[in-house]
């Protein structure tokens, strides 16, 4: 059964993961040199296709790596640790995207071209800076829950 919760774990982790990834690798490296006319395009199209299966993939993904820490059969082994590691990281992503990411968001949804901020670069710089801090924590997340089922 463990070997099971964790294959499911490590998939949903993956996807998670895959989403920041994708994006950083595809667009945010380069973000600053968009238009204001992409970039707020862009913005919208990927809030409109991510915001409600995220809402529900990220809190499932976690209870899901909660679900590995409980039923991991060696909890002073190093396996162990690595597991729980994976979800202090995941649990650091979810609260950039929450407390940071997703407020940000909430704006560009509500800007067009003749009401877009003074300050408008500046908010996507914080955007992309918290961005790629969550990407690589999502990343930093997946390696040690695949290193702490390799150890199991």
């Amino acid at each position: 059964m463990t070997t099971i919760i964790q294959y499911i774990s490590l998939i949903l982790v993956l996807l998670v993961s895959g989403v920041f990834w994708g994006t950083w690798f595809s667009l945010s490296r380069s973000i600053e040199i968009t238009s204001p006319e992409t970039f707020l395009e862009n913005g919208r199209l990927i809030i409109k296709n991510l915001a409600v299966p995220m809402r529900m993939l990220m809190p499932l993904t976690i209870l899901t790596m909660i679900l590995v820490l409980w039923v991991y059969p060696e909890k002073s082994s190093g396996g162990f640790f690595m597991s729980a590691m994976s979800v202090i990281l995941m649990i650091i992503t979810l609260w950039i995207t929450v407390r940071i990411e997703v407020p940000i968001d909430n704006r560009i949804k509500r800007w067009t071209i003749s009401t877009l901020p003074d300050d408008w670069k500046a908010i996507r710089s914080r955007w992309q800076y918290y961005h790629t801090i969550r990407t690589f924590t999502a990343l930093g997340s997946f390696a040690f829950l695949l290193a702490g089922s390799l150890f199991h």
